[in-house]
């Protein structure tokens, strides 16, 4: 596969001996969604910029599209669309003039045509004619991605692009990246704290914390190498006086739920079995294999 982003041992400092971003490298293949995962502070946002050629790294090297950005950032950003967490839109221009304004930068072919059909598909085609101004958050979020994608760039960076959005605009946005990525195998490489909402649309992700890559892998990678056990929530009538039963540690309770902590998934049976020959179970789920849990132990093992 081809690499289309990568970042080899490059260093950044806004102040003297305080790096925003360590030796960081990573690449990122054509057609994958890559996800950067860490706190507020971790380096995201500069991570982006600096591919973007918006500032220049002090040490390392970094290619995008084939380009070095210190050298040829206005051909980077010609191939690739940036979402940024304000999106950077005019408040007092209407939803098109914004999109034939950025279109008229981008020189868009045929600019109209272009506006008239991203605002129909993030349904603003109603709203095209308002002042951006008084659209609400999540309007402004998917004005900020057609305004992205107006020059059909082959490598989309967003960056908090649910931040600000409702649960069920969170998804929706997150399908159409999806859907974005499938039809046209644009690479996106999406810049988030918000871990659950993420990890269920991205193909690959980078942990990073104070600039530093901490790990990086697949969820299925990471689920293997990092939640080495499981818990397990039992609702039952099951009541259990001391720390354990039947050799499982219990790990937490509420009345009618107990959560046990066990080896393997190869494990539930048994312990299921076990209950189930003194008090009925009524439910059983396996808890917190998600990518904030593996965060956690990754930060934890890494320190």
């Amino acid at each position: 596969m081809e690499n289309v982003i990568s970042m080899e041992k490059v260093n950044k400092a806004f102040l003297p001996g305080v790096r925003v971003i360590d030796d960081l490298s990573f690449s990122v293949q054509k057609g994958e969604i890559v996800g950067i995962l860490g706190p507020n502070g971790a380096g995201k946002t500069t991570t982006i910029r600096l591919l973007n050629g918006v500032i220049y790294p002090d040490a390392g090297r970094i290619c995008v599209a084939g380009f070095d950005p210190v050298t040829a950032g206005d051909e980077i950003r010609k191939r690739c669309g940036v979402l940024t967490e304000s999106a950077g839109l005019y408040e007092h221009m209407t939803a098109r003039e914004n999109l034939l304004f950025f279109a008229e930068l981008y020189g868009v072919a045929e600019p109209v045509r272009q506006a008239e059909r991203l605002l129909a598909e993030f349904g603003l085609a109603d709203a095209a004619r308002k002042k951006v101004g008084t659209f609400s958050t999540g309007m402004k979020k998917r004005l900020g991605i057609a305004k992205a994608l107006l020059h059909n760039p082959e490598i989309l960076f967003l960056d908090e692009p649910t931040t600000g959005l409702d649960p069920e605009g969170s998804r929706d946005l997150l399908n159409y990246i999806t859907e974005l990525n499938r039809e046209y195998r644009v690479t996106i490489l999406l810049a988030t704290h918000l871990l659950k909402q993420v990890q269920d649309f991205g193909d690959r992700f980078l942990f990073i914390e104070k600039g530093r890559l901490l790990e990086n892998g697949s969820f299925a990678e990471l689920e293997g190498k990092y939640l080495r056990e499981i818990t397990l929530k039992v609702e039952t009538g099951l009541i259990v006086p001391g720390d354990e039963f039947a050799g499982f540690p219990v790990v937490n309770r509420e009345p009618g739920y107990l959560w046990f902590r066990l080896a393997s998934k190869d494990a539930v049976p048994r312990l299921l079995e076990k209950i189930l020959a003194t008090t009925p179970v009524y439910s059983a789920v396996i808890t917190g294999r998600d990518l904030e849990t593996i965060y956690f132990i990754i930060r934890e093992e890494k320190r």
